[in-house]
């Protein structure tokens, strides 16, 4: 596994997270008969909140970003997006397994969504995420907090 960091992200990340969402997005998007050059990215750029999102970076540079949005009854893993050519190495599960074991530590139920027929999918299952919902588009998972450890 590359080596790799997790940061805050900041106002001027969004530009960046836009474009790597297009380009993490567009051949599912397509596939689903949804891809538009400027929507997938005016669609980031609305909902973009630096205050929960991270941005990861391998050898310094910007390869990705996760956002974990409170909801009422959970937490919403969002913007989850790993450049293409650094996928299949472990640093997406990494962020994740890091996300969710603080999300164990505070009890908090973990919710997202993900394209239909997405590799991402499975990624998902493997931490522990079920299905809720899911129409034509979009798949609803939820995993619940992993029981604490007694004596940990």
């Amino acid at each position: 596994m590359a080596d790799w960091e997790i940061r805050p992200a900041s106002v001027v990340d969004v530009e960046a997270v836009a474009e790597l969402r297009a380009a993490v997005l567009r051949a599912d998007l397509e596939r689903l008969g949804r891809y538009d050059e400027r929507r997938v990215r005016q669609r980031l750029r609305d909902g973009f909140a630096p205050a929960h999102t991270w941005v990861i970076e391998v050898g310094g540079a910007f390869a990705g970003c996760v956002s974990l949005r409170p909801a009422a009854d959970a937490h919403w893993l969002e913007h989850f997006y790993l450049h293409p050519l650094l996928q299949g190495r472990g640093i997406g599960a990494a962020v994740l397994r890091g996300l969710l074991e603080g999300c164990d530590r505070d009890g908090v139920r973990v919710r997202l969504n993900v394209l239909q027929g997405s590799a991402a999918r499975r990624l998902y299952e493997r931490h522990g995420f079920t299905l809720e919902t899911e129409g034509p588009v979009d798949v609803f998972m939820v995993r619940e907090p992993a029981p604490a450890v007694r004596g940990a």
